[in-house]
């Protein structure tokens, strides 16, 4: 080998290195771990008003609201008041009954769980642990003290951290330390959660009556929130929150922008919705009978979910086989999988073996007819 070959291999080598390593410190794209952090898809709605009861997924996708025992009430939504340059869209919440009697139980947080396989860049639990940096773009009607927390659900460990909000616009930037601690094991290779991050808006003393665990510790409940303001205060009370950004390392990078389509897809992973578009354009699919009564529905998703998902139908519906038939659509899963399966839907008069269209029925003028498929975490 001429050594001319030979600089020419080290420096290939070298500069593959220095990729690797960029690329393990998340300096190149798909470093944010946060799905839909622009808040840009909404599948389910666009606005949701009455919640605060029941933890769920209400609006912006890959978004969950956790909800518990407490009496106040908001309306979340996805709105174009987003801060320029990084997104125009962002999630609010607007306080509409305010709750000042906090009983110990109560919380109220904005969650992003994440699967186990996607966030093993970060080393949990060996020598060679990495920092996790958190930033997010936040403002509010006043001014407010709230927690960001991350739990580590594999091994019931946590850490959180204050910070301030103001009337406008500020990026947050906080970084959390590795978690090294011998007795806390790396996080599960699966699809299961094993990450969450939690923005803790609200408390009761369950959550609050301790020291905050700024460091990794065991999970102690009372001190997952200590020193919080509350949302439910008041019900001029409104919160907004977009560009939020997870990374390995202790620098919070520039807010990582991808495509809708791409965000979209990431979404569908957990969650398809089809819904009623424009019940003139024909927007549905090909069913087929297996008796005058019944019908299967073929169906591939357009990405492999993340588990075999719950099936859901509604609304009017519409068969198109010459009569027009509109019924109300039930349905119940049959030989799904993650990449699609057959449903089932109960329909009327139509001819034993055949192949037919089903819509949105004329009549639904309500526009309610959907399917959504839900494989969230």
């Amino acid at each position: 080998m001429s050594k001319q070959t030979e600089l020419v291999g080290l420096a290939r080598t070298t500069k593959l290195d220095e990729v690797n390593d960029a690329y393990d410190a998340g300096a190149l794209s798909n470093r944010n771990m946060i799905i839909n952090g622009a808040m840009n898809v909404a599948q389910r709605s666009t606005s949701v008003t009455g919640i605060g009861a029941t933890t769920g997924y209400f609006t912006c996708d890959r978004w969950r609201l956790g909800c518990g025992n407490t009496a106040g009430r908001l309306t979340a939504s996805q709105t174009a008041d987003g801060p320029n340059g990084i997104s125009a869209n962002c999630l609010k919440l607007d306080c509409t009954t305010a709750d000042t009697s906090i009983a110990a139980s109560e919380l109220l947080i904005i969650q992003h769980l994440l699967e186990g396989q996607n966030v093993q860049r970060i080393g949990k639990g060996v020598a060679g642990a990495k920092q996790i940096t958190v930033s997010f773009y936040v403002k509010a009607n006043a001014a407010f003290t709230f927690v960001c927390q991350l739990s580590d659900v594999d091994n019931s460990r946590n850490i959180s951290k204050l910070f301030n909000v103001t009337t406008d616009w500020v990026r947050q930037e906080l970084t959390f330390a590795a978690d090294v601690d011998d007795g806390s094991s790396p996080f599960d290779d699966n699809n299961a959660t094993s990450l969450e991050l939690n923005i803790w808006l609200h408390a009761g003393a369950n959550y609050t009556g301790g020291t905050l665990a700024t460091s990794w510790a065991n999970a102690v409940s009372n001190q997952y929130a200590a020193g919080i303001d509350s949302f439910y205060s008041s019900t001029n009370n409104n919160f907004f929150i977009t560009g939020v950004q997870m990374e390995v390392g202790p620098v919070a990078t520039e807010f990582e922008h991808t495509s809708y389509s791409d965000e979209l897809h990431k979404c569908q992973r957990f969650y398809y919705c089809f819904e009623k578009a424009d019940s003139g354009g024909h927007n549905g699919f090909l069913a087929v009978s297996y008796n005058p009564n019944s019908a299967y529905l073929p169906m591939q998703f357009p990405v492999e979910m993340r588990a075999t998902p719950t099936f859901r139908m509604g609304g009017l519906w519409a068969t198109r086989l010459g009569n027009n038939n509109a019924f109300t659509a039930s349905a119940n899963t049959h030989n799904s999988s993650k990449i699609g399966g057959v449903f089932y839907t109960p329909v009327s008069s139509v001819p034993g073996s055949s192949a037919f269209w089903v819509e949105p029925s004329s009549g639904d003028t309500s526009n309610t007819a959907y399917l959504n498929f839900d494989a969230e975490l």
